[in-house]
């Protein structure tokens, strides 16, 4: 590696701070199973849409069939969650993430003016807790407390100015390995910070999304492989088991940006099975927020007006859901990956929800 480090210090210094992340996630993931994951027991947050995107209510159990590595699995519990309805639904709240990691200066200030077009619509009046956070390479950051009046949070949002980086895209690769190393250190500490919270989580990171580093596919080492891969096991299972499900409100992001860019993460979003398939494109936010059954919103965000609508979208998923649980076999190998499907009986229906999961032995 040392005589790679000579050739290449851009992607040996990648690879570094990819193993760095990598082992924090494994050491904040180990020794968190829960009583539910000792027992092998599953449990799915379902949302279901018509092909408009429209929320789809009082869908019975018999309606849906899950599926675990295509093999169809009884469901051991069922319960649908309707908040206008007032059926009992667990604690559920809102993230809104300002990204002035991977934004630049008008895109960072585009951000938080479509965010605060969203708090203070409906006089302010927000459908479910809603806290704000400000993610950046200042470590005084914004974190706000959850909250329903939007008014409120929109007016703490104006007490703080969103810190710009130093590092762009005229300082190579260093300041891109940098950008994808901060961002995946904002996603851990944030999901650390929301684990403490029982309930669902929806975390909207308004943000162009940070680097794929798709490049580095000819640099990387099998021994890089592999912390990759133990920091996607860890990551997964940490979402899975703390019910946060991640979205993608896009931004166009630093100057000189390709428009196709915004699409390429679609090749990565399968589950990575093994080591060798394992890349840091498929640690993107992109990629997560498909895999976590979030959503991935990158057409047409080019006015805060915009922004506010694909967040109001975005945050509806939270007001009608479905949770489904039911009892995975024991894995074969430790990191076993399987994949998961639910399929609703009515036609033209859609359900989202996580795409896979790892097993254990």
């Amino acid at each position: 590696m040392i005589a790679q480090c000579h050739r290449r210090m851009s992607w040996c210094l990648l690879a570094l701070l990819l193993i760095t992340s990598a082992v924090g996630l494994a050491q904040q993931a180990s020794g968190t199973a829960s009583p539910n994951e000792q027992s092998r027991s599953i449990t799915l947050d379902v949302v279901v849409t018509d092909k408009a995107g429209t929320p789809q209510r009082g869908l019975q159990q018999q309606e849906f069939t899950l599926l675990d590595n295509k093999q169809r699995r009884e469901l051991t519990s069922f319960r649908a969650v309707d908040v206008e309805a007032r059926t009992p639904a667990p604690y559920i709240e809102v993230v809104l993430v300002i990204d002035a990691i991977n934004a630049d200066l008008f895109h960072a200030t585009m951000e938080r003016e479509g965010i605060k077009n969203f708090l203070q619509s409906n006089g302010g009046k927000l459908a479910q807790p809603v806290s704000l956070v400000l993610v950046s390479d200042n470590p005084t950051q914004m974190r706000s407390k959850p909250s329903t009046d939007g008014n409120a949070l929109a007016a703490q949002l104006d007490q703080y100015e969103t810190g710009l980086r130093t590092i762009n895209r005229s300082q190579g690769i260093y300041g891109v390995a940098e950008r994808f190393q901060m961002s995946m250190q904002a996603l851990t500490s944030l999901a650390d910070y929301e684990a403490a919270r029982s309930g669902r989580k929806l975390v909207l990171w308004i943000s162009p999304g940070w680097p794929l580093l798709q490049g580095v596919a000819t640099d990387i080492t099998v021994q890089d492989q592999r912390h990759i891969f133990q920091s996607i096991v860890a990551l997964s299972t940490r979402l899975r088991q703390d019910h946060i499900a991640l979205y993608n409100v896009e931004t166009r992001g630093l100057a000189g940006t390709s428009l196709s860019q915004f699409f390429n993460y679609q090749e990565f979003v399968k589950g990575v099975k093994s080591v060798d398939e394992a890349y840091p494109p498929t640690l993107s936010l992109q990629v997560l927020a498909v895999q976590t059954g979030g959503l991935v919103l990158n057409r047409s965000n080019d006015l805060p007006s915009a922004i506010a609508a694909e967040i109001a979208k975005s945050a509806a998923d939270a007001g009608v859901f479905y949770v489904l649980s039911f009892a995975a076999d024991r894995a074969d190998r430790a990191d076993e990956y399987h994949s998961l499907e639910v399929k609703v009986a009515k036609p033209g229906l859609i359900a989202r929800t996580r795409t896979g999961y790892y097993a254990q032995p």
